[in-house]
């Protein structure tokens, strides 16, 4: 018989709708029951494409003597970490407190006033590797609860105040200096991998952040080897394009296999800039695959998209995109065959599990690398393919947006900004509630959970990275009415930067601020660049304020551990720098060519406004006072409230930045 699961949406959830746990989804039921019982919650925590979730779902939750060990003694919550965050991030501060380490699955037990005090990742449902079996955790946990009850409620106060201390952090009264931008993006050096690219050891992780912050900072080694390996390497996929979500060597070669959308939306933007810094011809190629990759995998009727792809298929993690050689040669034939054995690194003895091969991209490229691609691509086809959780989350189509938008423009790709503009007419349209605050979750017309700082973070700056690349004044006008809202629901007005939770998102006892980017920019870091950009062109000083106080709070941590704070250094480094304010107005042919020369290049420093053709005043103040010169089209370039002359041709544009 199903439990309470069954009504939920998220894929997550209804996997684990008939288990014989009588699961709670995370919510006000839950936290009542747990109350009237006096009993501890048990909250589970995991996500659909997680491959340890599953293991440990099929050895204990579908256990009907473990199941009923778990809903004597609790009441048994499970939660989608991607819906909810919040209750994600709290978990994880525990365990990483408590044992050192995290991940997920995440198992952690509160009293019933929502503080944990104990918490552990996977266990297995028999004693293995120093690790004790499920049973035994429980056992253990329900023993403490019966006899020592006072003594874990005595604990909740110091507790909390750990759980809270990110909202404790005071601002720096120190101003935020070039020197110190440039010195922590200088000391990323020492975590570099000189010989495979990236950062740190196995695993290893695309961090995005920190590749963005070096192409804008200028340093063309670190970033482009980086991007160049990973291209090359396993974790990208060689056939059908898109990113898995990191590699379990040192190497790049073996992926972990989910596929999310936010790793995909974060790299193909890295993508693009380092084709524009470097012309490398690979690089243009992955942007444009991994784009295809999410409209052709990921994208929805609607135009929004959904949220990863599983590592698993017919419960074997990677089986849909691993090769045999003798598959690989059956497919080809002999003349191909040998041309991409060589390409593609296959081998009799494999790179992965049982003579199995991860496709890289090492060797020589065929002549024929179209020709084999197609054939590989459509026979793998044909395999069954891994699950999708086909939620849209907020934030993470925004990211998305951003890419589409990004690349349309730069690479004049119509189809990628018809892609960015229909996802952000989606979310505007479907994930508000009839007070036009934003949500987070939606699943078969169904919107739901009001949404976190980085959903509001991130759709700003894909709204404003819209309005740059479309320069349609609704995307301007949307952001500046975000910008306003995030401000008035999220700010700490005591201590500057923003809550991960809104002033009415009052369910945990603790108010938390996201600060580290990782996997992904935090909500504070997002916030403070986006801020930053929509300061410069609506020329309203109060952005800029706000974002400062982002800056001033998190600045001093940045510079000490600059690669979990990447994105917030790439909004210190923005607002250290000299921006260039660009205007750009006239007929629509002349205007096309001023444009294509902003964009030929990755200009890091740089906001943008345009009025194309006879449009009347468009709203957007960076444009107010702008008119063509003697009937052509004319460019402004701005910097610290400095214009300079009007400018007409490419040429002079382009020495004008």
């Amino acid at each position: 018989m199903p439990n309470r699961l069954a009504a939920e949406t998220s894929p997550y959830l209804l996997q684990h709708r008939d288990n014989p746990v009588d699961w709670y989804p995370w919510g006000d039921a839950a936290i009542a029951r747990a109350r009237e019982l006096d009993r501890p919650l048990l909250v589970s925590i995991g996500y659909s494409a997680c491959h340890w979730c599953h293991v440990m779902a099929h050895e204990s939750f579908e256990d009907d003597e473990i199941a009923a060990v778990m809903n004597r003694g609790f009441v048994c919550v499970k939660v989608d970490r991607e819906e909810r965050p919040d209750v994600d991030a709290m978990c994880m501060e525990a365990v990483q407190a408590m044992t050192g380490h995290g991940g997920w699955p995440l198992n952690a037990f509160l009293t019933p006033e929502l503080v944990p005090f104990y918490a552990g990742t996977y266990f297995p449902p028999q004693p293995a590797h120093g690790m004790p079996s499920w049973r035994t955790v429980l056992d253990a946990v329900a023993e403490a609860w019966d006899h020592r009850r006072e003594e874990i409620r005595a604990q909740e106060a110091d507790v909390l105040r750990s759980l809270g201390a990110t909202s404790q952090l005071e601002p720096s009264p120190e101003p935020i200096r070039e020197e110190l931008v440039a010195r922590a993006t200088s000391s990323i050096a020492g975590a570099y991998d000189s010989r495979n690219g990236g950062f740190g050891g196995a695993p290893k992780f695309p961090q995005a952040s920190a590749i963005e912050l070096l192409l804008a900072r200028g340093e063309h080694e670190m970033s482009l080897q980086t991007l160049e390996s990973m291209a090359r390497g396993g974790i990208y996929d060689q056939l059908g394009g898109g990113f898995a979500r990191y590699s379990v060597d040192a190497t790049w070669t073996v992926p972990h296999f989910e596929k999310m959308l936010y790793d995909n939306a974060l790299l193909a933007r890295a993508y693009l800039h380092g084709w524009q810094v470097s012309g490398e011809e690979l690089f243009r190629r992955v942007c444009g695959e991994t784009l295809d990759w999410a409209l052709r995998e990921l994208r929805g009727d609607e135009g929004g998209f959904c949220a990863a792809l599983d590592a698993d298929s017919e419960g074997v993690e990677g089986k849909f995109y691993v090769w045999t050689l003798a598959e690989l040669r059956a497919v080809l034939g002999p003349e191909l065959a040998e041309e991409a054995v060589a390409y593609f690194g296959v081998s009799e003895s494999g790179n992965f599990e049982h003579g199995l091969n991860v496709l890289e991209a090492r060797g020589p490229e065929p002549a024929a690398r179209a020709e084999i691609r197609r054939r590989l691509f459509e026979a793998r086809s044909r395999r069954t393919r891994p699950g999708l959780d086909d939620k849209r989350l907020t934030g993470w189509n925004a990211l998305m947006i951003s890419a589409l938008a990004s690349a349309g423009a730069v690479l004049a790709e119509q189809r990628y900004t018809d892609a960015a503009i229909r996802c952000a007419s989606f979310v505007l349209s479907e994930l508000r509630d009839a007070d036009g605050r934003l949500l987070r979750s939606w699943k078969d017309g169904r919107a739901q959970i009001g949404a976190y700082l980085e959903d509001y973070a991130f759709l700003l700056d894909a709204l404003i990275t819209l309005y740059e690349n479309t320069f349609d004044v609704r995307w301007y006008r949307e952001a500046v009415a975000l910008a306003d809202v995030l401000i008035r629901r999220f700010e700490d007005g005591e201590r500057g930067g923003f809550f991960t939770t809104a002033e009415d998102q009052l369910e945990l006892p603790v108010r938390r601020k996201d600060l580290e980017d990782s996997p992904i920019p935090s909500g504070n870091s997002a916030a403070a660049f986006a801020l930053l950009r929509l300061a410069l062109l609506s020329g309203e000083g109060k952005y800029e304020r706000h974002a400062l106080g982002v800056l001033r709070l998190l600045f001093p941590l940045a510079v000490r551990h600059p690669l979990a704070f990447a994105h917030l250094l790439r909004a210190a480094d923005f607002y250290v720098s000299p921006v260039s304010e660009v205007a750009i107005v006239g007929p629509p042919d002349e205007a096309a060519a001023l444009l294509r020369a902003v964009r030929r290049e990755l200009r890091p420093h740089l906001v943008l406004a345009a009025r194309l053709g006879d449009e009347p005043r468009n709203g957007v103040p960076l444009l107010e006072g702008r008119t063509p010169v003697d009937g052509h089209a004319a460019a402004y370039v701005c910097e610290h409230f400095v214009c300079q002359a009007p400018v007409s041709t490419p040429e002079q544009l382009a020495a004008a930045l």
